[in-house]
């Protein structure tokens, strides 16, 4: 096992470093310069995302696509996978990770773009969609399809799953010495009274979860920022210094410093936010919405909430701390940064995490349910909830670091392909983005049939 292990993250680092940086970050650069920084739309898609659209074929509002995304999306990269990064790579992940947000919410969009775009329609008249359909009937690459979607549901064990639990279940044995198997319980019966229900029930839950769960950690973060206000300059002065000079973790040397901040920072960014990966766009497939530009507005969004916003404001109250500084990082840096709140700080921040984490399970067990579906049928569903149940409880309990290298990797394979096919069919994001957006055409209905499959 050690030795799976030491091969895992031998070819994680490698597949971290320089190939899936250049590609991931050249085509959220790419795209954002494409799409003629598709980024200065973001207040108009934020108010599209609070509007009701109740036209245009969809299994959920487009507000409920953007929660169950979000859902997904802020979990433990926006508090542990930060604090990874921090502990790993220095203060200047920080950037990186805040970087990759501002670039990526054009990927994200493109990406969600596509999905709507492509998405089908099955017999019972559920909707389906994702980059595995966009290979499949956008580029006639069905092979990459099936690796797509293989890749999805083998990481979402990982990064939506036993990693989030084993994250909160550590958290509140330290915090408060309930054992690790009690959480697990806990967080798996809750998981299961959702799942069993679909993504209707799924979407329900996440419209109040989600609101509640970032208002309330954003609270914590802003008080622990006010408390540290007097040093707050000095530290944004140091996360830009160190995310191109030497100051990695403990110190190095300037090339080991930047590279470990630039892969600590990119890949926890991707971890958090996830665009590029491919897994956001599949609930985007199920939204009622008028036309394929409209949702990926809504959807973009997701991204500027997770990192531009809460990845950041995690990050400075982690560097201001000057916890990192003692070797602590992840979970342990987290908790010894919020710690500076009187005797409420562990508790924000274990609320915090248990709702991040609950609500990323929820999200993340509908993007590997609809992997499943698209490489073994409906029949494989019912069965794959149930395994997702269980392997929430044996996440709480078991010692998961090769689990993180893991979820590193198969998130890392997950993006090749669907980066790749964003790059091929730019043409057809700026074509649909021009139709609808830059002509003003955005309440215009697509009326193009959608595919009904098997």
């Amino acid at each position: 096992m050690e030795s799976i292990a030491a091969l895992v993250s031998k070819i994680d680092g490698w597949l971290w470093g320089f190939p899936l940086i250049i590609l991931l970050f050249g085509t959220h650069i790419f795209l954002t310069f494409r799409l003629r920084f598709i980024q200065r739309y973001t207040l108009k898609a934020i108010r599209l995302s609070v509007k009701k659209d109740e036209f245009g074929e969809g299994d959920v509002s487009q507000f409920s696509a953007l929660a169950t995304a979000l859902a997904s999306t802020i979990g433990t990269g926006n508090i542990v996978g930060v604090a990874t990064a921090v502990g790993l790579g220095g203060p200047g992940a920080v950037l990186w990770c805040w970087l990759t947000g501002v670039f990526g919410i054009a990927t994200k969009y493109s990406e969600s773009l596509l999905s709507v775009k492509y998405r089908v329609k099955t017999k019972d008249g559920t909707m389906a969609g994702g980059p595995m359909y966009v290979l499949e009937h956008g580029m006639n690459m069905k092979w990459a399809g099936v690796l797509f979607a293989l890749f999805t549901s083998i990481a979402a064990f990982g990064i939506g799953n036993m990693v989030q639990a084993n994250s909160v279940a550590s958290m509140v044995y330290e915090s408060f010495q309930i054992p690790p198997w009690i959480t697990g319980i806990f967080i798996a019966a809750m998981t299961g009274l959702v799942i069993l229900g679909g993504i209707k029930k799924i979407a329900k839950v996440c419209d109040i979860l989600v609101p509640f769960m970032a208002f309330f950690y954003a609270i914590g973060c802003l008080v622990l920022l006010i408390i540290g206000f007097d040093t707050l300059g000095a530290t944004v002065s140091l996360i830009i210094r160190s995310a191109f000079s030497a100051q990695a973790a403990v110190g190095g040397f300037a090339g080991a410093g930047v590279m470990m901040a630039m892969r600590y920072g990119i890949a926890r960014g991707l971890f958090s936010n996830e665009s590029g990966l491919g897994s956001a766009p599949i609930v985007a497939a199920a939204a009622q919405t008028r036309n394929p530009v409209k949702q990926a507005l809504v959807s973009a969004t997701g991204t500027f909430w997770d990192t531009v916003v809460v990845c950041l404001m995690t990050g400075l109250v982690l560097v201001n701390s000057g916890f990192w500084q003692e070797g602590l990082k992840g979970a342990a840096l987290t908790n010894k940064a919020f710690s500076a709140i009187p005797k409420i700080g562990p508790l924000i921040l274990t609320v915090g995490l248990l709702t991040f984490v609950f609500s990323t399970i929820l999200g993340w067990s509908y993007y590997g349910e609809k992997a499943v579906e698209y490489l073994l049928g409906k029949k494989a569903i019912f069965p794959y909830r149930i395994l997702w149940i269980i392997f929430v409880f044996l996440g709480s309990v078991f010692s998961l670091n090769f689990v993180w290298d893991l979820a590193d990797l198969f998130n890392g394979l997950m993006a090749i392909p669907n980066l790749i096919s964003l790059l091929i069919l730019s043409p057809v994001i700026v074509a649909e983005t021009k139709k609808y957006l830059w002509d003003d055409n955005l309440e215009e209905i697509d009326h193009t049939p959608i595919k009904v499959v098997e």
